[in-house]
C-alpha cells in the first residue's frame, strides 16, 4: 500500500514539474495548459460517485490493482507522442535545421538568412505534431481515473483487517512514504529538464541552445515511462490479495474471519445478520435513501461553520493549485532560475515545508491537548502568518530581463512599451529581419536582442553552442558603447543582484508553506468538530466533490490565461502561427501570480476570522458540548 502511495504521489508530482516542458513542445499557450492540467481531476470525477458506492461491495484489492493499471496505461499515453512527432524543430533565425554542422559561417544581417514573413513550410513539417497534445490530456484524465479507488478503498481494506490500535500507525507509515513521492517526482523532472528532448535520436553538437533556454524541452517523455512503470509494478502484489483477510489477532477458524470480515466490508450496502441468524433486518431501499438525502444536505449546509470552512478550503486550494502549477515559469521568468533549477528548489524545499507543517499543526494539537477553541485559534494564527508573508513577496522581485526593443529601448536608457515597431531601429532597418522569430543573443555590453538579424550583427564564427557573432551594429547604439561588437546565443545573465533578490524570496516562500500547512490539520479538526455523527460521511463527500470540482479544475485554466496576458514575446510554430510564450513581462507575471494566490488567501483568512468568532462567542450551539473536548489524536 505504501509503495503505491508514493508511486501515485511521485507520478502526479513529475505532471507538475513537467507542464513547462510539455507547453514548449507542443507550442500551446499557458491557458490550454492548464485544461491538460485539470484533466486528471475531470477523470476523477467521472468515477468517484462508481467506486464509492460499488467499492465495498466488490473486491477491493483487485479494484485498486485495475486503478493503478489505468494510471501507468494513462502515462504510457502521455508519453505516445513523442514517438508520433518527428524531431523537435525549435526557432532559429541562424538555421532551420538543428542537425546542421557546417563551417560555413552565418551571415544573420542578410535577407537571404533570415525567415521571410511570409514563408510558409512544406506539409510533413506543419503536420509534424499538430493537435497531439490531446494525448496528453487524455493520458492525464485516464490517470485521474485510475487513482480514484486507491485512497478510499486501500485505507479501508487496511482498517477492516488491522487491529484498532495498530491502524493509525499503518496509515502514518503510508503517509510518510507518499510524502516522499512529490519530492523524488520533482527531483526527476528537474534531472530530465536538462536532458534534450530527443536525445538518442539527433546529434546534440548541431543543437545551438541549452538547458537555460526558454525554448528547450527536456526529456519529458522519459519521466512518464519510469512513473508509469513504477506504478505498473505496485500494482502487482494487489493481484494476490484475497479479497478479505482474517483480523489482526483474531484466533477463530479461517471460515468465521471470513465470514466476518465480509459482513464488515458490506457495511451499510448491505443488511447484516446476527449471530444468533435471526430474521435479516429489512434492507433500506434507495426511495428513503433518496427521500433522507435532500434533508440531510439541508441540514448539513445550514450548518454555519461548515459552509464557512467549505468555502475556505475552496479558495485556499484555487491559490495553492494556481502557484504550484506556475510556480516554476514563475522563478524562470521572475529570477531568471532555469527550468531544472526551479523544479528542484520546489522539490526540495517547498514540498518538504509543507510536509513539516502539516506534522507540526497535528503535533500541536496532540501536545498541547487543544480543543476546539484551540484548534480555530491555531489554524486562525496559520492563516495571519501566511497573509504577511505572500503580502512580502509581491514586492520581492528582480527587474525585467533587460532586451532591446522589448522590455528597453536599444540605446539602455528608457523603459518602451512593446509593439512589433518596437523592435526594429536604425542598426537593423536594412537588414530585413523577421521579427516574429525568438533566437536571442547577448552581446558583451549585457544586452540581450531578439536574434542575431536584431542585434545587427554582419558575420560568424563557430558552429552549434560554440557559435559567435560579429560586428553586431545594434551594440555600438548603447549610450556607453562596448569596445567588442560582438554577440553569443542565448540571453544575458540577470544583474548581480538578482541572485541575493531570490535567495529572499525562497526564504520567504518556504517560511510561508510551512506557516500555512501549520493550520491544515486544526482546520480540518474544526470541521469534522462542527458536524453531527450522522452527517460526518456525506459532509467528507460534499468537501471532495466541492473541493475537487471548483478548487482542483478551474485554477490551472484561469491561472494560465491570466499569465498569458503578460507575455511580450510569442515564440511562432512551424506552421506560422502563433505557439508558446518566449518572453514574460517580469513585474506583470509576478503581480497576476502573487495577487491571484493573495486573492484566494484573504478570504482564507477572513473566513477564518469568522470561523474563530463564531467558535469564541459560542453563537453555534453545536461548539458548546465539544468545546472543552481535547483532540488526543
Amino acid at each position: 500500500m505504501a509503495l503505491v502511495f508514493f508511486a501515485k504521489a511521485f507520478g502526479g508530482a513529475y505532471m507538475k514539474s513537467s507542464i513547462t516542458q510539455i507547453e514548449r513542445r507542443f507550442d500551446i499557450p499557458s491557458s490550454l495548459i492548464g485544461v491538460i492540467d485539470g484533466s486528471f481531476e475531470m477523470g476523477n470525477l467521472l468515477v468517484i460517485a462508481f467506486v464509492s458506492y460499488f467499492g465495498a461491495k466488490l473486491h477491493r484489492p483487485r479494484l485498486i490493482a485495475i486503478g493503478c493499471v489505468i494510471m501507468a496505461t494513462g502515462s504510457y499515453l502521455i508519453a505516445l507522442p513523442h514517438f508520433l512527432q518527428g524531431p523537435y524543430k525549435y526557432e532559429t533565425s541562424v538555421s532551420h535545421s538543428i542537425s546542421v554542422n557546417s563551417s560555413e559561417s552565418a551571415l544573420p544581417c542578410h535577407s537571404n538568412h533570415s525567415l521571410s514573413e511570409d514563408e510558409t513550410p512544406d506539409v510533413e513539417t506543419r503536420t509534424a505534431g499538430s493537435s497531439l497534445w490531446i494525448y496528453v490530456f487524455l493520458g492525464n484524465m485516464l490517470r485521474g481515473i485510475g487513482e480514484t479507488p486507491i485512497m478510499p478503498l486501500g485505507v479501508s481494506y487496511l482498517d477492516d483487517f488491522s487491529r484498532e490500535e495498530n491502524t493509525p500507525f499503518y496509515l502514518a507509515c503510508i503517509h510518510t512514504v507518499g510524502i516522499l513521492g512529490p519530492m523524488f517526482g520533482f527531483m526527476l523532472g528537474s534531472y530530465l529538464a536538462k536532458i534534450y528532448v530527443d536525445i538518442g535520436s539527433v546529434d546534440l553538437d548541431g543543437v545551438t541552445i541549452n538547458y537555460k533556454d526558454s525554448r528547450w524541452v527536456g526529456a519529458w517523455w522519459l519521466g512518464f515511462i519510469v512513473t508509469g512503470t513504477i506504478i505498473m509494478l505496485s500494482s502487482i502484489p494487489f493481484w494476490f490479495l484475497p479479497k478479505s483477510l482474517p483480523k489482526q489477532g483474531e484466533e477463530e477458524s479461517q471460515s468465521k474471519s471470513t465470514e466476518l470480515a465480509t459482513v464488515a466490508e458490506q457495511g451499510n450496502f448491505l443488511p447484516e445478520e446476527n449471530q444468533d441468524h435471526e430474521e435479516k433486518e429489512k434492507p433500506v431501499t434507495f426511495q428513503e435513501l433518496a427521500k433522507d438525502f435532500v434533508p440531510s444536505l439541508r441540514r448539513l449546509f445550514k450548518n454555519t461553520i461548515f459552509t464557512l470552512m467549505i468555502l475556505t478550503y475552496l479558495v485556499s486550494v484555487n491559490g495553492f493549485i494556481g502557484m504550484i502549477t506556475f510556480k516554476p515559469k514563475f522563478l524562470e521568468q521572475v529570477y531568471g532560475q532555469s527550468a531544472s533549477k526551479a523544479i528542484f528548489l520546489i522539490g526540495i524545499l517547498n514540498l518538504p515545508a509543507v510536509a513539516l507543517g502539516i506534522i507540526t499543526g497535528g503535533f500541536v494539537l496532540k501536545r498541547f491537548k487543544l480543543g476546539v477553541i484551540g484548534a480555530a485559534r491555531v489554524a486562525f494564527a496559520a492563516s495571519v502568518g501566511s497573509l504577511c508573508l505572500l503580502s512580502i513577496q509581491v514586492f520581492i522581485s528582480c527587474d525585467n530581463a533587460e532586451v532591446a526593443g522589448l522590455t528597453v529601448s536599444y540605446q539602455g536608457d528608457t523603459q518602451v512599451s512593446y509593439n512589433q515597431q518596437t523592435l526594429l531601429s536604425q542598426c537593423n532597418m536594412g537588414c530585413s529581419c523577421s521579427m516574429k522569430h525568438w533566437d536571442p543573443v547577448c552581446a558583451y555590453n549585457g544586452m540581450t536582442y531578439a536574434s542575431p538579424c536584431l542585434a545587427g550583427c554582419q558575420t560568424s564564427t563557430g558552429t552549434g553552442r560554440e557559435m559567435v557573432f560579429h560586428n553586431c551594429t545594434c551594440v555600438g547604439e548603447m549610450k556607453s558603447p562596448a569596445m567588442n561588437m560582438s554577440a553569443v546565443l542565448g540571453q544575458c545573465p540577470r544583474k548581480t543582484d538578482c541572485d541575493r533578490i531570490f535567495k529572499i524570496y525562497m526564504a520567504l516562500s518556504v517560511t510561508g508553506s510551512f506557516i500555512s500547512a501549520c493550520g491544515g490539520t486544526p482546520g480540518y479538526i474544526v470541521m469534522l468538530r462542527s458536524i453531527q455523527p450522522d452527517l460526518k460521511a456525506l459532509a467528507l463527500g460534499m468537501q471532495t466533490l466541492i473541493v475537487r470540482t471548483l478548487g482542483g479544475i478551474p485554477p490551472p485554466i484561469y491561472f494560465g490565461a491570466l499569465i498569458d496576458r503578460t507575455c511580450l514575446k510569442w515564440g511562432t510554430k512551424q506552421c506560422g502561427g502563433r505557439g508558446a510564450c518566449r518572453l514574460y513581462d517580469a513585474n506583470a507575471f509576478r503581480y497576476v501570480l502573487t495577487c491571484c494566490a493573495f486573492k484566494a488567501i484573504f478570504p482564507y483568512f477572513k473566513k477564518h476570522t469568522s470561523i474563530y468568532l463564531f467558535i469564541f462567542r459560542g453563537l453555534c450551539p453545536q461548539y458548546e458540548a465539544t468545546s472543552s473536548t481535547h483532540i488526543l489524536a
